[in-house]
């Protein structure tokens, strides 16, 4: 009995003993594996750090290699003529590629030379047609500017009332103070009015504040009014009149001045402005 426990004990105690072995040799294999791993993870990295050789490289390394297995068998000379003939058909091919860069080069400088020629004559043409022009225009506003009409009395007698557009005149007609935008010449009825300037008729109206009025248009934006009169009937509108020629008679017909003597009621218009006869009558 007793020796059957011991041998029971024994056994316990060797499967014991096996099972530290297995368990050691077991953390031992986990040990050296992740050591490897790690080695082998480093070893991973460095190569992945290292540069990729360039297509550049590979292309320059294959072409050694071809020269250098191309060259086996061959003698020094050879080697040498072989590197010459190929220095030489670079050197050909760079002269002709700059050959070419300069004829384009020749040939661009030659096409914007010829635009900017062209340009130039272009631009000359212009400045020389815009000059004859200019010059034709003055030379034709030369020939058109007309000198100012001279202006004579129109009728014979004393001046019994004066040009009054900015103070003003007593009116025995109105029987007040006014403003008065021409002369008045004295003279009896059927006198003779003539044109002071040579012009155009451009109306014969019968106004009524002025009476029977005839107005005669000149150069450069003269105008000559002639009021008060009797009679218009030896010119009609749009009839051209020359200096002293007669246009009418004097008359009473004014109402604004039927207060006063027979007269001749004359205006000078400039621009539309009226202007002091008295100033303008030679």
């Amino acid at each position: 009995m007793r020796r059957q426990m011991r041998r029971n004990y024994a056994d316990e105690r060797e499967s014991k003993k096996m099972l530290y072995i297995a368990g050691g040799v077991l953390l031992l294999a986990i040990v050296a594996f992740v050591v490897t791993f790690i080695i082998y993870s480093n070893v991973i990295t460095e190569e992945s750090q290292q540069p990729e050789t360039s297509i550049t490289d590979l292309a320059t390394t294959n072409t050694i290699a071809s020269q250098a297995s191309s060259s086996i068998g061959k003698t020094v000379n050879e080697v040498e003529q072989s590197e010459t003939e190929q220095s030489n058909v670079v050197a050909d091919a760079n002269t002709k590629n700059e050959g070419t860069l300069n004829e384009n080069l020749s040939n661009k400088v030659a096409v914007n030379t010829s635009a900017q020629e062209n340009k130039q004559k272009a631009n000359t043409t212009v400045n020389t047609n815009t000059t004859e022009k200019t010059q034709t225009t003055t030379t034709q506003q030369k020939e058109e500017k007309k000198p100012d009409p001279t202006f004579t009395k129109p009728v014979e007698g004393e001046i019994t009332k004066e040009y009054a557009k900015d103070n003003l005149i007593y009116s025995e007609t109105l029987e007040e103070w006014v403003t008065h935008y021409g002369i008045d010449i004295k003279a009896d009825k059927t006198t003779v009015v003539k044109a002071s300037a040579g012009g155009t008729i451009k109306s014969i109206k019968n106004d009524p504040r002025y009476g029977i009025t005839v107005t005669i248009e000149h150069d450069n934006g003269y105008q000559s009014v002639y009021a008060n009169l009797l009679t218009a009937e030896f010119v009609k509108e749009g009839e051209k009149v020359e200096q002293g020629q007669t246009i009418g008679t004097v008359g009473n017909t004014a109402t604004f001045e039927i207060a006063d003597d027979p007269h001749l009621h004359f205006e000078i218009v400039k621009d539309g402005e009226y202007v002091d006869p008295s100033l303008y009558i030679k």
